[in-house]
């Protein structure tokens, strides 16, 4: 290589690294500008420009060398050089150096606009990294195997694990020992939408309930056939509410001094082992045991030595059954042992005896050395009777019969024995009856008033049926209700009353009464998808707006297929109707459905409110009730209130409506409205300034004001 090329070439190297740099650290004009000079200085012309192609500066004068700088199709601009005459070589030298500035403008370029990709990107993520600490609710990403990628600031505070131990992990390390979801399916990965309650373990080793909601996490949704690349979960600590759940279930359904199932649950628990026993064809028995001596011991000694007797024989008579064999506290000394899967009913006589002889040892409180027996009555299925409560019943006389008829009650057992004719002939004759009486004007309604504790006026009214039957008379509805419910005439029935009601609502409306909402019970076989027209029909043939009628269902009637009878209430809903809960608390019906029913009342059931004050289980429930009403934003109504003593507990409780014989009992409609215009106003105002003057005197706390029952 010649002196001159090499010098050429050493040129051309130094203003390709000149440029590098310019191009590294200018910007605008000011790049621009030492791009020429460097390409002037190269050729060792005086006068060299870059000129940028959007914004074209002045040529220099006389200008005699041009040469574009581009790269694939994109211009970014050109030297100008002038000044001395060029020759083939400078251009080539100056292409060359075009080409260069090409090629580092163009990395320059989209190394900028990758740098400020990122940089988005990165001020994405940490935005939404900001927005997932700010949620209290825990929120964890998974992949496909159930390894944890990211772990916001709530799971940080619900589990006790910082990002930097957590991530990385397999999920399963949060789970409770006893969790038994243990395995996430791949459907879950693929589709999400799960919501479910589980238990889940802190770093503590707290376990706790929580509320889990898992969705797929798919990273480009917008791509053709993308499937899901792991799971968004989102965990909420619910704990307090199972707490509460799980106590109200305990309360509802146990004897909480024995801990023992009560009526209520026993009752459940025998027909689901009666619907068992009919499929294995099978005999199951219901036994009723009374304690014998146990009322003398609990007046004599006082309640708390009664209380701790009553705790040792209920572990006695546990300890002396199966795991399957169901044993219940009644009430007070009364006790029920349900027996299934038993091949012949006189099994029964021998785990009678066992219970028996488990309550001959003496029991020893206090210092005390106390002996009691029981007396025992045995019903067997199916022929004493086809469920619970009738078995029940039936045990109940047959052990009545054993204490009355026995030299020593303590060993006494009785099967029941009735001619079952002629109970069933009964059941004919009411059936017919109740047929006769639909269509030959029998049935009548009787109004209740129901009275806001707040304001002590009359706010609404329950619609109650009786039947005042030509030979019998009155007949109470504990008498045919259950019958026609068990027939299906009781569809009929509820027909009846919502016309009967809605034709008595708009003679009231007429004569200038104002709004009352009118109450009328809706049973389960009522509550069908036709309903919501029903009522909308009706109200519309007589005139009225939906604040005149509210319809009661039970806990039971919400129970069955969940979705369709939300469906039902929301059409109800939207009608204006208002919707209650009738006899709350005596059902089985989950907290977790409760928020999502579209109900404005709950009603506590008078099971609850005849112990108020004295029963503390009863005092428990009630408040409870109260409480959870108020919190879910729904009115509390208590029925069955017939002393001032109730009264005063549901007020001080925050309970909003009572209905009961304290106020009134049911009345025909001509005399509702007479007492609804002259005396329930200044009734209900008297009622709790009579209440200070009867806890002056000397009346027991069961003691009902005049005009009472």
């Amino acid at each position: 290589m010649s002196r001159l090329a090499l010098s050429s070439t050493l040129d051309f190297v130094g203003s390709s690294a000149a440029a590098c740099d310019a191009i590294l650290k200018l910007r605008g004009q000011a790049l621009y500008l030492e791009l020429g000079r460097i390409a002037g200085a190269m050729l060792a012309c005086p006068q060299g420009v870059f000129v940028e192609i959007h914004a074209p500066a002045p040529a220099p004068a006389r200008a005699t060398l041009t040469v574009e700088v581009g790269l694939d199709g994109q211009s970014f601009g050109r030297f100008e050089l002038a000044g001395r005459p060029f020759t083939l070589e400078d251009r080539r030298q100056l292409e060359a150096l075009a080409g260069v500035t090409a090629t580092l403008l163009q990395v320059h370029g989209l190394a900028q606009r990758t740098t400020h990709a990122y940089a988005q990107v990165e001020a994405q993520l940490a935005q939404q990294a900001q927005i997932l600490d700010q949620i209290h609710e825990s929120v964890i990403t998974l992949d496909r195997m159930g390894y944890i990628t990211s772990w916001n600031r709530g799971a940080e505070q619900l589990f006790g694990y910082t990002p930097v131990e957590a991530v990385g992990r397999h999920v399963l390390f949060l789970y409770a020992d006893d969790a038994d979801d243990d395995a996430i399916p791949c459907s879950y990965a693929e589709q999400g939408g799960r919501m479910m309650e589980v238990r889940r373990k802190k770093k503590s080793g707290e376990v706790f309930w929580a509320s889990l909601s898992l969705s797929a996490l798919v990273e480009n949704e917008a791509a053709p056939g993308a499937r899901p690349s792991g799971m968004i979960a989102y965990l909420t600590d619910i704990t307090e509410r199972k707490l509460a759940e799980e106590r109200l279930h305990h309360l509802a359904y146990y004897q909480e001094l024995t801990g023992l199932p009560n009526r209520t649950l026993f009752g459940r628990l025998v027909d689901q082992g009666l619907l068992s026993a009919q499929r294995n064809e099978s005999t199951a028995c219901v036994l009723y045991l009374d304690l014998n001596r146990f009322k003398l011991i609990n007046g004599t000694l006082g309640r708390h030595v009664g209380d701790e007797l009553l705790r040792q024989v209920a572990q006695r008579l546990r300890g002396c059954l199966r795991d399957e064999d169901v044993v219940a506290h009644l009430s007070g000394d009364e006790f029920a042992v349900g027996l299934f899967d038993i091949r012949q009913h006189f099994e029964a006589t021998t785990v009678a005896q066992k219970l028996q002889a488990a309550l001959e040892a003496p029991f020893l409180i206090e210092r005390h050395d106390l002996r009691v027996g029981a007396s025992v009555g045995i019903a067997v299925y199916p022929q004493d009777g086809q469920d619970a409560e009738t078995l029940l019943r039936m045990a109940d006389i047959a052990m009545q019969r054993a204490k009355e008829g026995a030299e020593n009650p303590d060993h006494s057992v009785a099967f029941y024995r009735l001619d079952m004719n002629h109970g069933m002939q009964q059941r004919m004759q009411i059936e017919s009856g109740l047929r006769h009486a639909l269509g030959n004007g029998e049935l009548m309604l009787h109004y209740q008033p129901k009275f806001e504790i707040g304001s002590n006026r009359v706010v609404g009214a329950e619609a109650l049926v009786r039947w005042r039957h030509p030979q019998r008379g009155m007949v109470p509805p504990s008498e045919f209700i259950p019958l026609a419910e068990t027939t299906g005439l009781i569809v009929q029935v509820g027909e009846w009353v919502l016309e009967q009601a809605c034709a008595q609502a708009a003679v009231w409306q007429r004569v200038g009464l104002p709004p009352l909402r009118l109450a009328v019970n809706v049973s389960a076989r009522e509550f069908a998808a036709s309903l919501p027209a029903r009522v909308d029909a009706t109200l519309k043939r007589y005139g009225l707006g939906p604040e005149w009628l509210e319809l009661e269902i039970t806990e039971s009637t919400l129970m069955h297929d969940i979705d369709a009878v939300i469906g039902i209430m929301d059409r109800i809903n939207a009608l204006g109707v208002a919707l209650s809960l009738d006899d709350f608390g005596t059902g089985y019906s989950s907290l977790s459905y409760l928020k999502r029913f579209p109900i404005d009342t709950l009603k506590i059931d008078r099971s609850f409110t005849t112990g108020i004050p004295l029963d503390a289980s009863d005092c428990a429930i009630a408040s409870t009730i109260i409480g959870m009403g108020r919190k879910l934003g729904h009115r509390v109504i208590a029925e069955g209130v017939e002393t001032l003593d109730q009264l005063a507990f549901l007020r001080d409780a925050g309970c909003d409506e009572v209905q009961g014989y304290l106020y009134s009992k049911p009345l025909p409609a001509e005399d509702f409205e007479r007492c609804l215009r002259e005396n329930w106003l200044l009734l209900a105002d008297d009622r709790l300034d009579d209440y200070a003057d009867y806890r002056g005197d000397d009346l027991s706390s069961s003691a009902r004001l005049p005009g009472g029952r």
